[in-house]
């Protein structure tokens, strides 16, 4: 089986055809499946979409329960948290529904941690993090773009020179470089390329 884009989250089956991992979805397995907007809803009361999963969480006054359902609780009532509790050895404790969300000073609501600026996210060199509410992505580094070669996805060097994505003077140059480019000013004219005279 040959799968000429590829497979990115799953594996190739039949020519061009693609079976996805849990979580994804798409003809190249490269799209995050919301599974919060399936029928049947994966959870009782509120659902949040992660990359390639999802995570469960009750109303306030409610215990999530080890298989994702709710069940009433007065002390989960009592303690008044912003996504549900849980009770571990007889003490309530708040929950957040994403390890990219810790409690915050109050401990009853959650707040996000920018995975970016703390140094835990993992990027390759040639991608850059984006923090979003309660996890990250790695994004291609400026200049970069996204495609399949050689049996996976890499981030590579956009030719802006190619793409006439560049701003040099007509009397110019266009030098393409890793991740961005240079223009130089043609022979019997001067200056920084972008203007020349």
């Amino acid at each position: 089986a040959v799968c000429r884009h590829g497979c990115k989250h799953g594996e190739c089956v039949g020519p061009n055809k693609c079976k996805c991992f849990p979580g994804f979805t798409g003809k190249t397995c490269n799209q995050d499946l919301n599974e919060c907007g399936l029928k049947p809803r994966p959870c009782e009361h509120r659902c949040m979409n992660t990359h390639g999963s999802y995570k469960c969480y009750c109303l306030n006054g409610y215990m999530l329960m080890p298989d994702g359902k709710c069940a009433s609780s007065r002390t989960c009532a009592v303690v008044n948290c912003q996504y549900g509790c849980e009770e571990v050895q007889g003490e309530v404790q708040c929950l957040c529904p994403s390890g990219g969300l810790q409690l915050g000073p109050n401990g009853r609501t959650c707040i996000d941690i920018d995975e970016c600026s703390s140094g835990k996210a993992l990027c390759s060199y040639n991608r850059r993090c984006v923090n979003t509410f309660g996890s990250y992505y790695c994004k291609c580094q400026l200049g970069y773009e996204l495609k399949y070669v050689n049996g996976h996805y890499n981030c590579v060097d956009v030719n802006e020179c190619v793409a006439n994505a560049h701003k040099c003077s007509i009397h110019a140059e266009c030098l393409n470089t890793q991740g961005t480019f240079k223009c130089k000013c043609k022979q019997g004219y001067r200056g920084s390329g972008f203007d020349c005279s």
